[in-house]
């Protein structure tokens, strides 16, 4: 299905991981083409400079060109990106309408997630805009709903809440348990000044605090190994893959 303004109703148990270099290229192809046209296709420097740009990203990378190549080498065969032939230039596009059967403003409010990480509905609803225009916060939330529903969002606390975070259905396990630990830390603080510090209950507040803070740094050791682990993985796949002449 290749209309951009459809979206499929098919459901999904859960989507592939994404490393966070497969995230930010394919943020910035889908960033790019929306905003800058001109650029896309884009080549191996524009995406480089896209993914290591200190505006609109989080976290902030500095990717090399041959980062670059090898987070392309690893999309491909899964069907996420196509290099273009015929130019003197090396050129690549995404192919995620046609992968992820969404609509316009779906690969908008997505592309923000990968590109920038778990926002409110607010900042989500202003940032997207930039890339397709969403009106007001029902607008978001009604495209919202069929992507939670196909697990490309998650809310990281109550959905609906006001200041519940939602992030991308792409993380591995261990760093959804991350993200979600984050957004308690972040819910607790928030709530402290409320507590009084008479009643015993600041106490009790402190040391859940220093817990969870333990756990998140923990959660991001973890992460940081696997993440390392799975780009290594790839790698020696590729080479195995050039060895055998494939």
């Amino acid at each position: 299905m290749s209309d951009e303004n459809q979206a499929s109703t098919d459901t999904n148990t859960s989507w592939p991981t994404l490393a966070i270099a497969e995230r930010r290229v394919l943020g910035i192809m889908v960033e790019k083409a929306k905003t800058t046209p001109d650029v896309y296709p884009m080549s191996l420097n524009s995406m480089m400079t896209g993914s290591n740009q200190k505006s609109n990203r989080d976290p902030l990378l500095n990717l090399t060109e041959e980062d670059i190549e090898n987070t392309l080498a690893a999309l491909q065969p899964r069907g996420y990106v196509t290099r273009i032939h015929g130019g003197r230039v090396e050129r690549w596009r995404h192919n995620l309408y046609d992968l992820w059967s969404v609509n316009k403003i779906e690969l908008a409010i997505v592309t923000e997630l990968l590109l920038r990480g778990p926002q409110t509905e607010g900042e989500l609803r202003q940032r997207a805009s930039r890339m397709e225009p969403i009106d007001d916060l029902d607008a978001l939330r009604a495209a919202l709903k069929p992507l939670a529903e196909r697990k490309f969002v998650l809310f990281l606390g109550p959905e609906g809440r006001r200041g519940t975070l939602i992030t991308h259905g792409f993380h591995a396990p261990k760093e959804v348990e991350m993200l979600k630990s984050q957004a308690r830390v972040e819910d607790t603080l928030a709530a402290a000044p409320a507590v009084s510090s008479s009643s015993g209950q600041l106490a009790e507040l402190e040391s859940d605090l220093q817990e969870a803070k333990q756990e998140i740094a923990a959660l991001r050791t973890q992460m940081q190994q696997v993440q390392e682990t799975l780009q290594y993985t790839k790698q020696q796949l590729q080479i195995l893959k050039d060895s055998l002449g494939g």
